[in-house]
């Protein structure tokens, strides 16, 4: 959302922020927004309120339910928000803040999502609401089987969103409202563009996700991706990778809520340590050993002292930026989130893709199918994926053809990123043209007060 803020600020437009605070993070959340706040002079925040619980007999099924909820009851402190601003010429909302619509609507604003993942992603969600009610039986039950969505590659049921696997749930049936009710927004900004997911995007520009109702438009703006940090002390693990050969090193990543058992830990350790090629590992804990604060417990014995030469490990957190731009790197495992995808696609590196979670599953449909500047590291929907699947996978985009061939396209997908960001290119025009869109429906939206 800040990068998004940024290119309304280059534009001449003012910018406000609006966090819901978790009703049981206070100090955590007013903490970050002040952080951002001081990083971001440009950029107005404001805290709303955490909304009141409703009792003791509140319950969800999922982290996510309760999400959803807490920023449908801050709908009333948003709309107070906007009703003592003397104007707001747009609402753009997360993805989770569909229900802000309603508020939307009642003041006469046009409503906007921000969408921060795969455009394929939305074909998808777009279409949900008319797939899955016919659906044999629930995701999770369907196995391998092929699904088949507009604008995508065939998409295994086993890879489809974790919410949306048991149909019976109360998330999916949540999940879906949502789905069905997405359409009702003005447009979408996707973080995405046009020569990355050109099948998807003609599909959502065409309607068919959508049959029988319209769609509206979906401006691909990005790729919108936080910077290199370029001032300041440098983490230790840039320095390393300093004295390491051009595209040599392997990074491993898996985001900040990416975690894996002692076992599998103990897979990674032994696949690398076969592949001889050298790594730069961000280890967070296994679950098992939450509070551990040595990081030799998680990894199996003697692994630190075997690859001191050629293996650099990170505790919890790298600059992922950062590395993924060193020159030194040459291959990126990740667990598919959009911004790492995005990251490693700015900055030509090829991928292993080992989903976790959410739609990192669907994000490697489209890494490896569509775009095809990754491979998969096979078994990740598996309890333990083998030290000899990691060797392999290591090896073949580091010393292979293959590996070479994902090289060349990412050398071409980092400069059509590059392009589109251009002024006159994809990107840019995406955005002029929803611009122009403000202004043409402001005469029926804009609210003076």
């Amino acid at each position: 959302m800040v990068e998004l803020a940024k290119l309304f600020l280059r534009r001449g437009h003012a910018v406000i922020i609006a966090v819901v605070n978790p009703p049981d993070k206070d100090a955590v959340s007013a903490d970050a927004v002040a952080r951002l706040a001081a990083a971001n002079p440009a950029i107005t925040f404001r805290l709303l309120p955490a909304p009141s619980s409703c009792g003791e007999e509140d319950h969800f099924s999922s982290p996510i339910l309760k999400t959803i909820d807490v920023l449908r009851r801050a709908n009333a402190e948003l709309r107070e928000l906007l009703r003592a601003l003397p104007a707001v010429d747009a609402l753009v909302v997360d993805m989770f803040c569909v229900d802000a619509l309603d508020v939307a609507a009642d003041l006469a604003i046009p409503a906007y999502f921000l969408y921060a993942s795969a455009v394929g992603d939305l074909a998808v969600m777009f279409h949900l609401p008319y797939y899955y009610p016919a659906a044999p039986s629930s995701f999770k039950d369907m196995g391998t089987t092929a699904l088949h969505f507009p604008g995508v590659p065939p998409i295994r049921a086993l890879d489809m969103s974790t919410t949306m696997l048991d149909r019976e749930s109360d998330i999916a049936k949540e999940r879906l409202r949502q789905y069905t009710r997405m359409p009702e927004a003005r447009g979408f900004l996707a973080n995405s563009f046009d020569w990355l997911e050109s099948r998807a995007l003609e599909a959502l520009r065409h309607g068919v996700c959508t049959p029988g109702r319209s769609t509206p438009p979906v401006y691909c703006i990005g790729p919108l991706v936080l910077p290199a940090q370029t001032s300041g002390e440098r983490h230790p693990c840039l320095q390393w990778l300093d004295a390491q050969p051009e595209r040599s090193v392997v990074f491993l990543c898996f985001g900040s809520l990416g975690t894996f058992s002692a076992a599998q830990l103990g897979e990674v350790a032994r696949g690398l340590e076969k592949s001889g090629h050298r790594f730069l590992w961000v280890v967070r804990n296994p679950p098992e050993h939450k509070d551990e604060s040595v990081l030799e417990a998680s990894l199996p014995e003697g692994f630190l002292e075997k690859t001191a030469d050629r293996g650099f490990v990170v505790k919890n957190w790298a600059p992922q930026a950062e590395v993924l731009q060193h020159g030194a790197v040459g291959a990126f495992v990740t667990h598919c989130g959009w911004n790492s995808v995005l990251e490693g696609i700015v900055s030509g590196v090829p991928m292993i893709c080992w989903p976790l979670y959410a739609e990192q599953r669907m994000n490697k449909v489209h890494v490896v199918e569509e775009m095809k500047v990754g491979v998969a590291m096979e078994g990740y929907e598996k309890e333990i994926v083998k030290a000899e699947e990691v060797e392999a996978k290591v090896r073949l985009v580091m010393a292979s053809e293959e590996g070479n061939k994902l090289r060349k396209r990412l050398s071409v997908a980092k400069k059509m990123a590059a392009d589109a960001l251009k002024k006159g290119g994809s990107s840019d025009m995406a955005f002029e043209e929803f611009l122009r869109d403000l202004e043409k429906c402001s005469s029926d939206y804009k609210k003076t007060m």
